[in-house]
């Protein structure tokens, strides 16, 4: 017959659990402190090196991108506000403040045209030609970053993904799969038919008339009539350049 531990076997294994534990308490207290010890070594390092290299950060975008990933490393967020250190030392929270307030005014002034959904790579373009006697050439990356600062706005600004493109959202109209599938198709050429897009998707050419009379509703599509084969085409300046409807004077 197999006999039970006595009390004192059990206060010993107890005893011994609760070592084990402490022991197991103070090596995490240990490894947590010295990472601390290492990250506060390490963001030291990196006050230094923006000190040393501030005209790069400043001017070169790929530096800036490469600068802003070494401070996601350590949890330092140079935006996270117009004061203190960051602001102080490389003025990087002004540039992306101002960044955030001329893309407003670029989202604003192409509203008619695209409604409200512009194309990534035409913001930065556009934006750069407004920026054209500023010293910093700004990046794609650059125009993300201003653009998570936007979002204190509300509900108004976001950026999507429709096929490989990224496009800038500044109205608060919810697309559905429908309407990103359309757009995406769109891509090609810039513009869709309804046969095309029932053709395809395998859609009818109800779904298709349906989502795209809502993206027309919304202002993101425009209407071409005046083809020979009468099939109405439908435009979205949100996938292709807008340079030819809206005049660089008013951006």
């Amino acid at each position: 017959m197999r006999r039970r531990p006595g009390i004192g076997g059990l206060q010993t294994a107890a005893a011994a659990r609760d070592q084990y534990r402490l022991l197991g308490e103070n090596v995490a207290k240990l490894k947590m402190d010295l990472m601390k010890e290492q990250l506060a070594t390490f963001r030291s390092q990196l006050e230094d090196f923006a000190r040393k290299h501030k005209n790069d950060i400043r001017k070169n975008p790929a530096f800036r991108s490469q600068f802003h990933e070494m401070c996601a490393k350590v949890g330092v967020d140079p935006l996270a506000s117009n004061k203190g250190f960051w602001a102080e030392l490389l003025g990087i929270g002004d540039f992306y403040y101002e960044l955030g307030v001329q893309i407003v005014d670029i989202c604003l002034a192409t509203r008619p045209h695209n409604g409200g959904l512009i194309n990534l790579e035409e913001l930065c373009r556009l934006l750069n030609q407004r920026r054209k006697s500023a010293r910093e050439a700004v990046t794609e990356d650059d125009c993300l970053r201003a653009i998570s600062k936007l979002k204190v706005l509300g509900n108004g600004f976001e950026v999507i993904s429709v096929g490989k493109r990224k496009l800038v959202r500044s109205v608060p109209t919810e697309l559905n799969k429908d309407h990103n599938e359309i757009l995406e198709l769109a891509q090609a050429n810039g513009f869709v038919t309804v046969e095309e897009v029932a053709r395809r998707l395998s859609w009818s050419s109800g779904r298709a008339t349906d989502a795209l009379e809502t993206l027309l509703d919304e202002g993101l599509a425009m209407i071409d009539d005046g083809h020979r084969d009468g099939k109405r085409r439908y435009w979205f300046p949100c996938v292709s350049s807008i340079s030819s409807f809206v005049g660089n004077e008013t951006l």
